[in-house]
């Protein structure tokens, strides 16, 4: 298991993976606001758990249990942001930044009474999905892929 702060690290190496070909120190530390020195650290953290590859001055990559991982973290923020916003009604940019700050504070477990809750206030039990943070169900939910197209 690794923290909250290495899942955050974890998260943003993904976006950036699925975003560009090759991912720097320079492009984690941008995004994430914060210095070389604590991406280095992180990304030896991420590397001695067998969550990325990398080498000194190379291409940084997840491995498929890092990129499992870091798309049910983005999962768990989904669910918090789908509450703030279509269940409490906060606008999109408040949505997301609260959505930040309390995944980061929640367990998979209250995560997926979360993901119940919102599933029945926003009458989605027909969709038979039974949200479960670790089967990554609902990046691939019909109501989901409405939105994106």
């Amino acid at each position: 298991m690794i923290s909250k702060a290495l899942e955050e690290y974890l998260k943003t190496i993904y976006v950036l993976q699925v975003k560009t070909n090759e991912i720097r120190v320079t492009d984690i530390a941008n995004q994430m606001q914060c210095s070389k020195p604590s991406v280095n650290k992180a990304i030896n953290n991420l590397k001695e758990n067998g969550l990325l590859n990398y080498e000194t001055y190379g291409k940084i990559e997840l491995t498929k249990s890092g990129e499992d991982l870091a798309k049910k973290i983005l999962e768990a923020y989904d669910i918090v942001y789908v509450f703030l916003k279509d269940v409490l009604g906060l606008d999109e940019e408040n949505a997301k930044s609260e959505a930040e700050k309390i995944k980061s504070t929640m367990e998979d477990n209250t995560i997926n009474k979360l993901a119940k809750y919102v599933h029945k206030v926003l009458n989605l039990n027909d969709l038979n999905c039974n949200y479960d943070i670790a089967q990554e169900r609902c990046r691939k939910c019909i109501r989901r892929k409405k939105f994106e197209q």
